[in-house]
């Protein structure tokens, strides 16, 4: 649901402009959160924490990152990074603030403190969202190469003929699955290993600051590196961490720090792949463009929570799970160095 509404939101941003469509996701973002505090029914939750809320999640999230996108094309993987490292902090942030006012105030009452919060936060930041004039260059410099077909701006449709395209797109899924597979399933699973309710609680804390890191630090080494390089360390280390933490997790320590990797290597992707669709095919239709992206992560939102409980319901044990979500990674991996992005080792800045 959110990965269509983002979708949506950037087909408007392209056309109405970064302020309207954040304004409109920050609104409906604290509406939901208000409508969902007074729900009585089953119908009246799935119109406002499904409908509503994802509805302002899905216009919020596009705005930040195409418009640091266009400001900063020269340190395109850093910034987008840092835009959407927020999302990955917030639950590190607000999911503990939540717990202790529910205890204190109840949840309908939280969630209108929320709503409150929210709706004074995203006024204030769409306030200062512009995007840049049209013969914009960073202070740095003139472009890597102004004349590279990549700055060109593809078209949507023209994005979506090409083969490579969906080859990342596959690798995009697959690669995010392994990661929302451990999401979905983190409390249940540390619980069976033994620990308690505080320690699970401890683990997203650690699982949200190793997603923020990987959205930084991805992003960063990307502009140095190059994105294919960086998506292949990434899904290398989730292939390898992913039965690491499963066989070592009845250890506490170790399960914190691997823990934190396979976050990490699940948030990178979110800083790499945006980057690296702004590379190749330009930021005038960013907003669709990516958002066409973006639903491989809709997919895997239904495919790893689903690979996870399921496994677990007929087997009684994790393990399988991750042993696929690591075969998963690797597939990722060998799409993305047989695709015609393996080649670009450096990256060319467009805006």
């Amino acid at each position: 649901m959110v990965a269509s509404w983002f979708l949506a939101g950037g087909w408007l941003q392209d056309r109405l402009g970064p302020r309207f469509v954040a304004a409109l996701g920050g609104i409906l973002f604290s509406v939901a959160f208000f409508w969902g505090s007074k729900i009585h029914s089953l119908i009246g939750f799935y119109l406002s924490i499904g409908v509503c809320l994802g509805m302002g999640v899905g216009f919020g999230y596009v705005v930040p990152m195409t418009v640091g996108a266009k400001w900063f094309p020269d340190r395109r993987g850093l910034i987008v990074g840092l835009m959407v490292a927020g999302s990955g902090l917030g639950s590190g942030i607000f999911g503990p603030l939540a717990s202790h006012l529910i205890e204190q105030f109840g949840w309908r009452n939280t969630m209108q403190v929320f709503s409150a919060i929210f709706l004074a936060m995203t006024v204030v930041a769409t306030l200062l969202l512009k995007d840049p004039p049209d013969d914009y260059r960073p202070a740095g410099g003139p472009l890597t190469d102004p004349n590279a077909a990549i700055t060109s701006g593809s078209s949507t449709a023209d994005m979506m003929r090409s083969s490579n395209f969906w080859v990342i797109w596959i690798a995009y899924c697959f690669g995010v699955t392994s990661g929302l597979m451990v999401i979905s399933q983190l409390v249940p699973f540390v619980r069976s290993a033994g620990r308690t309710a505080a320690i699970a609680g401890f683990a997203i804390a650690i699982g949200a600051f190793g997603n923020a890191m990987g959205r930084i630090l991805s992003g960063w080494m990307s502009d140095q590196v190059g994105r294919v390089n960086t998506l292949r360390f990434v899904l290398l280390l989730s292939a390898i961490a992913m039965p690491l933490l499963f066989a070592f997790r009845e250890r506490l320590l170790l399960l914190c720090v691997l823990l934190a990797i396979v976050y990490y290597c699940y948030g990178a992707q979110f800083s790499v792949y945006p980057s690296l669709s702004a590379d190749f095919y330009g930021t005038k239709h960013m907003g669709v463009n990516y958002g066409v992206l973006f639903m491989a992560w809709g997919v895997a939102g239904v495919l790893g929570p689903f690979l996870g409980g399921q496994i677990f319901v007929r087997t009684g044990s994790y393990r399988d799970a991750f042993l696929i979500s690591a075969a998963l990674s690797l597939v990722s991996l060998a799409l993305l160095s047989f695709s015609e992005f393996a080649s670009a080792r450096k990256v060319v800045a467009s805006i």
